[in-house]
């Protein structure tokens, strides 16, 4: 049990640390997020294919946040 429980720390301090890392870099990842992509990582995902897979989501979802903005600008005109 106090081995699982250090092992839990050790990840939480990791995740801290990484999450640190992200913001100086200004990569917008919260915790719980970085965690997914941690674990994500450790499982056998290639980093490189997730960053893409990560990039890609960002652009579409500030397209879609853009085209929202537009069409509630039109109707209120």
């Amino acid at each position: 049990m106090a081995d699982r429980t250090e092992k839990q720390q050790a990840a939480q301090q990791a995740v801290d640390i990484l999450h640190e890392i992200s913001t100086i870099l200004n990569c917008h990842l919260d915790r719980r997020t970085l965690s997914i992509c941690i674990s994500m990582i450790e499982n056998g995902v290639n980093p490189e294919a997730l960053a893409a897979v990560v990039t890609e989501l960002r652009k579409e979802g500030q397209q879609q946040q853009h085209e929202s903005a537009a069409a509630a600008a039109r109707r209120q005109r």
